[in-house]
């Protein structure tokens, strides 16, 4: 059913597009060829759009944890998080521009308020009464459908202006054509962002015949796809539906993406820019002006996106020490990004493929094989292969540890981002890397975490283990010493071999799998789905571990969550060696929160 533009529907919206671009993430990464082939914009659009549902998070957290105030943000609050949450999390050129994007529905959608005054560069707010131009008076927030539709027309204004030389056949063809659209759409928000959808949708199919590049490849816009997307989880939070169908990437029988003017076909420099830089500026808007001239002048891809003094700045230049100084006289530059293309390029194929063994000694022993000579002193804390787990207890983070895993712990209600985990990876220190998520839905999280280490030259290889017994099992056969592949192998096999289980107290009453649950309940989830309701944690663990092992297993594992007492472990031990021959059973204290029991059988 249709839902109002409201704070929630915003939140649903950050949700529906970081999970579809997850999903699209390494499709729009193999079609990016424009204006640079460094197979990222899937990436970099996700690490935005992540970036901007966590400052949408933090909102209705800061919201629910003060007195006094209301439950939930309001809706200006919360476009205005979203829209600075992109914008301090943009990443590459299709990244920026989308935060430019969002920022422009933002300052429509942001209390009902009409286009802003002034000429637009700084995306300034319109003061008054909120009600500018009109149109913010007909019930609905956001100003109803003329509200939707006039965010969209300048969302797709600021874009344009944001970039220093517009290209047609790019994300802002894309970004047009859906305001276009949505002009023509019936007087109805969920009918005005289907329509927005659908006309992106059709624009970027014929983005190939406006650019040569992409015509050459055989592919769309890798930014305008990832609009597409993003558009397609706007018409799913405001009208309930998901869109029937989703966009093209290929054009029929053409040949794969190949690299267009940033490198060759080797991932050497072309014929453009050698590096990459970004930042983020606090400066006035005159002073950013004069830097935009400055920019242009030194390389090309200028995005400068942002205002009310903070800007974030892409450009791809050859001098990147001039671009970087040249912020420094505009204002205050901080988180600076310089990525040269060739070597990034470089790094990626290099990643992509086995590395070989290090040959024999005279001995016959390999300096990766366990008990070798230590390595030459300054590269002793370099270990050859890592794993880095996501866990959600302190119990379960010291047996990780204690097995060598580095460890990122993951709050109640508060999941790793993408950069934690890639920070994680860099922290293990190692040329390989296996990257344990231990949640399904950390999937496409772990996925954009490795995407980004490979782009620094790391080997890393995602795991899919949904629960943490998952990731123990996996732990328990890692072993550095054989080749990279077989132990990625072995370690995907034992996680596959277990099948898990939760224990939760549901909140309110619902509709499951196992019929109607009450608040208070004891749920028995069985690989994700609620497969027993039931009064207490032992009776219900009782009846889960009997349906799971009526299918066979030769060790259960149980974790205990925080502040669970010992003797359900106990009485759970027994109740297996009674019930089931030849069955083991080990325990571990995990103190994970929310959830009292998790339990792995192999």
């Amino acid at each position: 059913m249709p839902h109002t533009l409201d704070a929630d529907a915003v939140r649903s919206w950050c949700a529906l597009a970081l999970d579809a671009l997850g999903r699209a993430r390494e499709e729009i990464d193999a079609i990016n060829v424009y204006p640079v082939a460094d197979a990222d914009t899937g990436t970099n659009l996700y690490l935005t759009v992540e970036s901007a549902a966590q400052a949408v998070a933090a909102a209705f957290d800061g919201h629910a944890a003060a007195p006094g105030t209301a439950l939930r943000p309001s809706l200006s609050e919360a476009v205005r998080a979203m829209a600075h949450g992109a914008l301090i999390g943009a990443r590459g050129n299709s990244g920026t521009i989308l935060a430019q994007l969002l920022r422009g529905m933002a300052d429509v959608l942001a209390e009902g308020e009409g286009t802003p005054d002034g000429d637009g560069e700084s995306g300034g707010r319109s003061g008054g009464n909120g009600n500018a131009e009109g149109g913010a008076g007909d019930g609905e927030r956001g100003g109803g459908a003329d509200g939707l539709r006039r965010a969209l027309r300048r969302a797709a204004e600021l874009a344009y202006r944001g970039v220093a030389h517009p290209v047609e056949g790019t994300v802002l063809t894309v970004a047009r054509a859906a305001a276009d659209a949505a002009e023509r759409a019936e007087d109805d928000q969920a009918a005005v962002a289907r329509a927005a959808y659908e006309g992106a949708r059709a624009a970027l199919e014929a983005t190939p015949a406006q650019l040569g590049a992409l015509a050459r490849a055989g592919v769309v816009d890798a930014g305008g796809y990832g609009l597409v997307v993003v558009l397609g989880a706007l018409a799913q939070a405001v009208s309930g539906r998901a869109p029937a169908a989703g966009p093209v990437a290929a054009r029929g029988g053409c040949p794969a993406a190949g690299p267009a003017h940033g490198t060759s076909t080797d991932g050497t420099p072309g014929d453009g820019p050698a590096f990459e830089v970004i930042y983020l500026l606090e400066a006035e808007e005159t002073a950013v002006a004069r830097l935009r001239e400055r920019l242009d002048a030194l390389g090309d891809s200028l995005v400068v996106v942002g205002g009310d003094g903070l800007w974030n700045v892409h450009v791809h230049v050859d001098d990147a020490g001039a671009a970087v100084e040249a912020g420094i006289e505009a204002g205050r530059p901080y988180r600076v990004r310089i990525t040269h293309f060739g070597t990034a390029a470089a790094r990626r194929a290099h990643a992509d493929h086995p590395r070989p063994r290090p040959p024999a000694d005279d001995a016959g022993r390999r300096p990766d094989a366990p008990g070798a000579p230590e390595p030459p002193a300054g590269r002793a804390d370099r270990a050859p292969r890592a794993v880095v787990a996501v866990v959600p207890g302190e119990g379960l983070a010291a047996l990780c540890a204690e097995a060598g895993a580095t460890v990122v712990t993951a709050r109640p209600g508060e999941p790793p981002a993408a950069g934690e985990l890639a920070q994680a990876v860099r922290r293990a220190r190692a040329p390989e890397v296996v990257l344990l998520p231990n949640d399904a839905d950390l999937r496409h999280t772990a996925a954009a975490a490795a995407a980004q280490a490979r782009a620094e030259g790391v080997r890393v290889a995602v795991i899919p283990t949904r629960s943490p017994v998952q990731g123990l099992a996996a732990l328990a056969v890692h072993e550095p010493g054989r080749s990279f592949d077989e132990d990625v192998v072995a370690m995907t096999s034992a996680a596959g071999a277990t099948r898990y289980a939760e224990l939760a107290v549901a909140e309110r009453q619902a509709w499951t799998m196992a019929g109607v649950c009450q608040a208070g309940d004891m749920l028995g989830l069985i690989d994700g789905d609620v497969a027993v309701i039931g009064d207490g944690l032992a009776g219900t663990a009782q009846t889960v571990l009997d349906r799971m092992l009526a299918a066979g297993g030769e060790l259960v594992t149980l974790v205990l969550g925080a502040d669970v007492p010992g003797d359900v472990a106990e009485r759970l031990e027994r109740h297996v060696r009674e019930g089931h021959f030849a069955v083991d059973t080990v325990v571990y204290h995990g103190g994970q929160p929310g959830v009292p029991l998790i339990i792995g059988i192999e």
